[in-house]
């Protein structure tokens, strides 16, 4: 099995379009979500085992059973097995009392979002208590009012979600200190199981079909861009996460290639 999806990787590779050339990336097996900031990557096998990528391998974050994790401005934060939270600190994940999330994601300006457990609904943790979190005492977060399946933001470049629905959905601006936002505005064309901004404002989702699509005509005037362009690949994709250049994507197989322009 893994020879055959090697094989495909290859194909993947010679059969490149002009805009992304894609590759195996250092190989980790049987993972289910990926995560890139500040130059930073961590994934998450289906063994619920987190991993940093460092020298082209990958080294272990320890045996604390999670199934979500993402590094940002706010630090590196977790999702669990029984949807716990948890903030990796000192050299291991600890608990962070307060809400059960399914989803996290620390790549604001400060502030941690996620999804909460049950209800679905978004949910934000201010900067000064995400940044200042040691692991003692229970964090208070604010609603969104709405509720979504993934949720993701930047520090400069709003934030985009995904709602129970499957629509896209964005906001230009969520105030860090606050977590006081400036409206949710749809985001037509497609929709999308997954969605990911990266810290310079690059957007990619996937969709149920493990399509991958960037966001296109981003910009000041534009925030929320102005169409979807799909980016080819020859394998169904189920996670994405884009930083500096580099655009990882873990296959439905469990492998994850490397997407360079």
């Amino acid at each position: 099995m893994k020879a055959v999806a090697a094989f495909l990787l290859v194909l993947c590779y010679l059969a490149g379009s002009q805009a992304w050339r894609c590759s195996e990336a250092p190989r980790l097996s049987n993972t289910i979500q990926i995560d890139a900031g500040l130059g930073k990557v961590v994934a998450v096998t289906k063994y619920n085992r987190a991993y940093f990528l460092t020298g082209g391998r990958w080294y272990s974050l320890g045996t604390t059973g999670l199934r979500h994790v993402s590094v940002g401005p706010a630090g590196m934060w977790a999702t669990g097995t029984s949807n716990r939270l948890y903030k990796y600190i000192a050299g291991k994940f600890q608990v962070a009392s307060g809400l059960s999330l399914q989803q996290v994601d620390a790549g604001g300006d400060g502030q941690v979002v996620g999804i909460q457990s049950g209800n679905l609904l978004a949910r934000c943790l201010r900067d000064s208590s995400a940044l200042a979190y040691k692991g003692v005492g229970s964090l208070y977060w604010t609603s969104l009012s709405r509720t979504m399946r993934y949720y993701s933001c930047s520090p400069n470049n709003g934030c985009w979600g995904v709602d129970s629905s499957y629509r896209v959905y964005f906001t230009q601006r969520i105030t860090p200190s606050s977590c006081g936002t400036s409206g949710w505005v749809n985001v037509p064309g497609h929709t999308m199981t997954m969605i990911e901004v990266s810290t310079d404002g690059s957007v990619f989702g996937v969709n149920r079909t493990g399509q991958v699509y960037q966001r296109l005509g981003i910009s000041r005037s534009r925030p929320q861009g102005t169409a979807w362009r799909l980016v080819s690949m020859c394998m169904s994709i189920r996670h994405v996460s884009y930083d500096l250049g580099q655009l990882w994507a873990v296959t439905t197989s469990g492998l994850i290639m490397q997407c360079t322009h």
